[in-house]
């Protein structure tokens, strides 16, 4: 018995200290990433390129499920608040719902399963494949050439996409309110326009957006540059982007709305 419980006391702290170890690696990764940052203001086709592959290619999902999440906001807000007489409301809760907290949050959740996996996939392979051993053995950094321009590129396309998000998703409320279900496109427009608040809505999605593309691109390129190099090591590694990044996402959200929302 006393054996058993020394053995998960070892276990716990073991693993403990093996996510301190993690933690500071990630640490000192970032730290070298900020800085091959500066590297890309004389090299921007790096950077252009891993825009149109970390953002452009991310755009399709990010239009399609703000459509359907902003037509599927203005159907549950029209039958809870017609029982009251305040269905003329609905463009309003649908644009503070979307600026403050679902079009940041959505957006991040979607960036971190497509374009996050797919960083820590190309990283991991390269690292599995010795294409970084060769780089550095050339004499080429691959944090500045390879690290850097996916980072940047996670961090600009972040806020970005969230905007898009919470734009389509708007548009799509107005279909389903005016042209299906009858509202008035003045009242629709009018309410928004007098509610939204430009520092406390708008700014704090903004802010939101872009502390969790700074999280998600740390998380996905550190995880691709940290894995194990075999074929069951890039598979956990692209898990474990997933799964950190959407705890971090909502832990995050959590965290900058009690602060930014605080009386």
């Amino acid at each position: 018995m006393f054996n058993g419980r020394l053995d998960l006391l070892q276990h716990i702290g073991a693993n403990t200290l093996q996510r301190f170890r993690r933690l500071g690696r990630g640490s000192l990764f970032l730290f070298d990433v900020v800085v091959g940052c500066a590297s890309l203001i004389s090299r921007p086709g790096l950077l252009i390129k891993q825009l149109y592959s970390v953002g452009v290619q991310t755009l399709l999902i990010i239009v399609v499920a703000g459509l359907f999440v902003g037509m599927v906001m203005a159907l549950q807000s029209y039958y809870a608040l017609v029982d009251f007489g305040a269905e003329d409301s609905v463009g309003v809760m649908v644009a503070l719902s979307l600026l403050r907290e679902l079009g940041p949050v959505i957006t991040a959740l979607l960036f971190a399963g497509r374009a996050g996996s797919a960083l820590t996939a190309e990283i991991g392979l390269m690292k599995a494949t010795e294409q970084l051993s060769g780089m550095e053995m050339m004499a080429v950094n691959p944090m500045k050439r390879i690290i850097a321009p996916r980072f940047l590129a996670g961090f600009l396309s972040m806020p970005l996409l969230a905007t898009i998000f919470s734009a389509v998703g708007v548009m799509g409320a107005y279909v389903v309110a005016v042209e299906f279900l009858g509202l008035d496109s003045g009242a629709f427009w009018s309410q928004p326009q007098n509610k939204v608040d430009l520092y406390l809505d708008i700014y704090n999605g903004i802010i939101k957006s872009v502390v969790f593309g700074f999280v998600a691109t740390w998380i996905a390129v550190f995880e691709g540059y940290d894995c194990v190099p075999t074929s069951e090591g890039l598979g956990q590694a692209t898990t474990r982007t997933v799964v950190h990044s959407s705890l971090a996402i909502l832990f995050l959200d959590f965290v900058l709305t009690a602060l930014m929302f605080a009386k």
